[in-house]
């Protein structure tokens, strides 16, 4: 294997998968942004009927998108990670193509796509809504923050699932809670103790509460840790580039 990435491979893995996930699709990328906007718009009609306001600002759809975006771009980062190495098997045949090349390529994709969609419809119901105008540098941070730490994961998890294919079943079932322990749907400075202490330890609860404070002016927590969240993404980024390296010659041979 090369001691580099090939920034032409991942660029021509980069192209494959845009015309594959989306050239394909009915709609193509347009879904890109219908996914998370239908999403966010059930959330908030469904909690308006419950609550008069939101625990944040005026705007239900603007509160649960704060929340539901960035967790939307962690998990399917994850995800696609995790899966990159087998969308692209036939391909490591070839000595240019390499598993981090798919790694990367995934990674760019997916950063590119979220961050679009995030700064399309945030700008959007900002616009719409007539909210005060967000701190930039704060969001762009968490989102930083949450495609780190969806690569990370996604690097173990690229291991995992080729090592121990039983391992994607367990992923899906273990990480469906997460959506309801990292403060999408409420304010984690607001819930009482232990539960408060608790919480903070999910790196997701730091990033949908930066990207808040960042949509909200005037909104603070001082529980938010950046570094906590680069810890998770660095160690688990680690031992997922350790273990793929030691074992990648096993992987690839099952093509």
């Amino acid at each position: 294997m090369r001691s580099f990435p090939a920034p032409r491979a991942i660029f021509a893995l980069l192209l494959r998968e845009v015309a594959t996930i989306y050239g394909r699709t009915p709609g193509g990328y347009l879904w890109a942004f219908l996914e998370p906007v239908a999403a966010v718009a059930m959330l908030a009609a469904v909690f308006a009927l419950a609550f008069d306001t939101p625990p944040l600002g005026r705007d239900f759809p603007l509160f649960y998108a704060s929340g539901y975006l960035p967790f939307a771009y962690y998990s399917d980062m994850a995800q696609k990670v995790g899966v990159a190495i087998r969308f692209s098997r036939p391909l490591m045949a070839y000595p240019a193509v390499t598993w981090l090349d798919a790694i990367l390529a995934r990674f760019l994709l997916n950063s590119l796509t979220h961050i679009t969609v995030i700064a399309v419809v945030f700008a959007t119901m900002i616009g719409v809504s007539g909210a005060d105008s967000p701190n930039i540098f704060p969001i762009l941070g968490a989102l930083a923050l949450a495609g780190t730490l969806g690569l990370g994961i996604g690097s173990l998890n690229a291991f995992c699932f080729e090592r121990w294919p039983v391992w994607e079943r367990l992923w899906a079932i273990l990480n469906r809670p997460t959506f309801l322990i990292s403060g999408v749907l409420f304010l984690p400075d607001a819930l009482p103790p232990p539960y408060h202490e608790w919480i903070w330890l999910n790196p997701l609860a730091h990033v949908v509460t930066q990207t808040r404070v960042g949509l909200y002016p005037g909104y603070q927590s001082d529980e938010v840790s950046s570094a906590y969240v680069l810890g998770w993404a660095a160690i688990s980024f680690l031992f997922g580039l350790l273990f793929l390296r030691r074992y990648a010659r096993e992987i690839l041979g099952r093509i």
